[in-house]
């Protein structure tokens, strides 16, 4: 199982990097792996999630090869 993350705004600022490979196989597994690295854990805190352009629950399983995208609060329009 692998899902590309792709970082947007200050999530890429915070990553240090535009994207990565996770192996996790829901949101809530990966948010957790994300929010434990010191240097994402404020972003992640706040951050959105897609998963191939669609909302997905905690805990639904995420297909493999999934894309899914950490979205920040975003200011303006």
């Amino acid at each position: 199982m692998s899902v590309t993350v792709r970082f947007w705004a200050g999530a890429r600022r915070a990553a240090g990097h535009s994207e990565e490979q996770s192996s996790a196989r829901t949101l809530h597994e990966l948010r957790t792996d994300l929010v434990a690295r010191p240097e994402l854990s404020r972003v992640i805190a706040t951050s959105s999630f897609l998963v191939d352009g669609i909302a997905y629950s905690a805990e639904e399983a995420m297909p493999d090869d999934a894309v899914v995208d950490v979205l920040p609060p975003f200011a303006g329009g």
